[in-house]
């Protein structure tokens, strides 16, 4: 499995997922800027992704949602800060509604993407910041951390491809 680790800082505000590859930084750079490739592991297994959206620069946005096995539809928007490709990206990560507006129910989040070369492959660190504790503890009793971990560790088998 790619997932390495992940850190759960209270005292930070932060969750931190680390995963390994055996691919180059700018082939898993690709899995996020291509937004076909996106779909594909961007989300739980049984939630999968469509992208509606998607301007990776610094002031764009990706809008897409996940749909549930029952049909049901979660719609989520990140809005970009910094763009470095293929190193990394900063983004508000934000629950939406069907209209690609944030919705206020769920708190956004910071988001933090860094692709390292790391033993002849790459380490991807994907750090959540969060404004308070509450915050936090809202986003991990909806199991944020182990949606992230499980939509991870979809990515080798698309790398591999």
């Amino acid at each position: 499995m790619s997932v390495t680790s992940i850190n759960k800082d209270f005292e930070a505000l932060t969750l931190t997922l680390v995963a390994d590859f055996e691919a180059s930084t700018d082939k898993v750079w690709d899995l996020w800027a291509d937004p076909r490739k996106l779909e594909r592991w961007w989300g739980p297994p049984t939630h999968p992704a469509t992208m509606v959206d998607h301007d990776l620069t610094p002031g764009g946005r990706v809008f897409y949602y996940m749909t549930s096995p029952e049909g049901e539809k979660f719609h989520g928007l990140w809005q970009f800060i910094a763009v470095d490709p293929p190193k990394s990206l900063e983004f508000v990560d934000a629950f939406a509604n069907a209209d690609g507006e944030i919705d206020g129910a769920l708190p956004p989040y910071v988001a933090h993407l860094e692709l390292t070369a790391h033993d002849g492959g790459t380490r991807m660190e994907l750090r959540a910041s969060f404004d308070t504790r509450e915050q936090m503890d809202q986003l991990l009793g909806i199991q944020m951390d182990i949606g992230m971990e499980q939509a991870m560790s979809q990515i080798d088998a698309l790398l591999a491809a």
